[in-house]
């Protein structure tokens, strides 16, 4: 049922025929973006393809009012997700180059974690600095990809952020894919 909140804005926003604005306001700041038509298309049929996709976008408002919280202070973005909306993938920006996102997942109950941190630019620097298992132990640090045996049920945190011994932009957008 959660599905079809996230698919009807996406079709609605995919049939107008004019050029849309939205605006995606930060916690100092908004920007302004147009989409046209076929670019809100090829959003929708990229959405259709993931089981669930979560971000920022004004057509995804609902989803975020139902199990996605999401909280900006000093530069450390936290996000909080629940297991039950596995697979997921969630979009995400830096715009500070010393930003990192902690992306807590609670009530985790499968005995297997996969993850992937997938960008658009090729010298972007970031990277799974570490994770938190339920026992409160801490491993890491990873690559983009991540694939983690959990032996207990609980709150699994993925902590996200740059690579400090390489370099390259840490700014822009990026996605999380969760399994």
């Amino acid at each position: 049922m959660k599905k079809y909140f996230v698919l009807l804005p996406l079709l609605l926003l995919s049939c107008k025929k004019e050029t849309e604005k939205t605006e995606t306001a930060g916690q100092d700041s908004a920007m302004v973006t147009e989409q046209t038509p076929s670019q809100a298309v090829a959003d929708s049929i990229a959405l259709r393809k993931k089981d669930s996709i979560i971000n920022n976008a004004p057509a995804t408002k609902e989803v975020l009012k139902t199990g996605v919280m999401r909280q900006v202070k000093n530069g450390e973005i936290t996000r909080t997700m629940d297991a039950s909306q596995l697979p997921f993938t969630l979009g995400e920006e830096f715009t500070d180059q010393n930003q990192k996102l902690i992306l807590k997942i609670t009530n985790f109950d499968q005995s297997k974690l996969k993850a992937n941190i997938s960008t658009r630019q090729k010298d972007f620097n970031i990277r799974f600095n570490q994770i938190r298992l339920p026992s409160g132990d801490y491993d890491g640090p990873f690559g983009r990809d991540l694939t983690y045996d959990i032996k207990s049920k609980g709150e699994v945190w993925l902590i996200i952020g740059k690579d400090q011994m390489a370099e390259g932009n840490t700014k822009g957008d990026f996605t999380v894919s969760v399994e």
